[in-house]
């Protein structure tokens, strides 16, 4: 850690309780900073210490931007990556130091607890590092080579689960009459509990509960609530759980697809009912609470049949959730997702494959100018 970042961290004071609201401000300070760094501006070698005690040298070929928006390109945070694993971030420049990411997601402010709505640029990338970093790559299955994860979008409704000072957890919703995606015209009929994620060493705790609790009890005047399709065997056991410790729940809370029509949704009470009978073994709550979720991209934009009244549905969005800590965003066609993170401070077209998607880039862009 920078000796300015580790003086602020040991007197308790954590990027997301100092940074400004306003990320264009800190778009150009990084873009400022990462100037001199290609430049070869500096007085001398800078070095950043990993917990392992290794050290990372501060140069242009080993840190890169990431868009914090997926909507809002310009948003972008400078993030330094381990030389010996380019995919993941060790470290983000806030404030004009270099802060570990345990640090990005801790806070000293004591209001900071329970469920807290995402309101400011600071906890908005709290919420990027929850889910691009730590569940993108950190705390998922990286043998599903063929995913990655998309930034939520700038006017997402999201809550962070904070605890003792720390950032543990996140839930996103899509709200009754937002649109289902940028190209479609149709809105959502309901409040749709739509992303989850809860840290690995916090889970088994009732959090996950907890935030489905939540999203009923801030909805409690919409007689139906969705849960995105399609529901992971980790999120059923969270909702079969709910429901049987609140029955006055039971008929609200529906399985749906966008827009959520009443063709596309199915009552996840009838589902935990049908499914007690079965063997244990085709069960879909046989899986550990796992609980975590991300959109999906999916290859079918259009509209679909559907298997009762085979009538067309609207997809509405092309991100559909599926709840679950292997799920991501699978890439459906070549060019159709940007990368989340580049040496490329502006956008440019790049070559886009699953290995992109991660936090590594093409040898040859490290040394670009930045745009301004």
């Amino acid at each position: 850690m920078e000796p300015e970042a580790a003086r602020r961290a040991a007197a308790g004071i954590y990027p997301v309780d100092i940074l400004e609201d306003d990320p264009e401000r800190h778009r150009e300070a990084a873009l400022a900073y990462y100037a001199t760094l290609r430049e070869g501006m500096q007085s001398s070698v800078e070095l950043f210490s990993l917990p392992t005690g290794e050290q990372v040298k501060l140069e242009a070929s080993s840190i890169c931007f990431c868009t914090v928006h997926r909507d809002e390109p310009q948003h972008k945070i400078l993030v330094l990556v381990n030389p010996q694993d380019t995919k993941t971030v060790v470290a983000v420049y806030i404030k004009e130091s270099w802060w570990p990411t345990e640090d990005v997601l801790r806070t000293s402010d004591p209001a900071r607890e329970g469920l807290m709505k995402v309101r400011s640029f600071g906890e908005r990338i709290v919420l990027f590092i929850l889910n691009v970093v730590i569940f993108g790559r950190l705390e998922r299955n990286l043998e599903d080579g063929d995913m990655f994860f998309l930034p939520h979008s700038v006017k997402e409704q999201a809550k962070i689960l904070w605890r003792e000072g720390s950032a543990v957890g996140f839930y996103t919703t899509k709200r009754k009459g937002s649109l289902c995606g940028d190209g479609t015209g149709a809105c959502y009929l309901l409040p749709v509990f739509d992303t989850v994620f809860v840290r690995r060493m916090y889970r088994r705790q009732g959090l996950g509960m907890a935030m489905l609790q939540d999203f009923c009890e801030t909805f409690q005047e919409d007689e139906a609530l969705g849960v995105s399709w399609p529901i992971s065997p980790a999120m059923y056991q969270v909702c079969r759980k709910f429901l049987l410790a609140h029955p006055e729940e039971r008929g609200r809370l529906w399985e749906v697809e966008p827009p959520g029509a009443w063709g596309q949704r199915g009552s996840i009470w009838l589902k935990v009912q049908l499914q007690q009978s079965r063997p244990p073994d085709s069960h879909p709550g046989n899986a550990k609470e796992n609980v975590s979720s991300q959109g999906r991209t999916s290859p079918d934009d259009g509209p679909r049949q559907s298997e009762e009244g085979k009538k067309e549905r609207t997809r509405g969005e092309r991100e559909e959730t599926k709840s679950g800590q292997d799920c991501g965003v699978k890439e459906a066609a070549a060019g159709r997702l940007g990368r989340v993170c580049a040496a490329r401070p502006e956008g440019k077209e790049t070559k886009r494959t699953a290995v992109d998607a991660g936090l590594v880039w093409e040898s040859q862009q490290k040394h670009l100018r930045p745009s301004s």
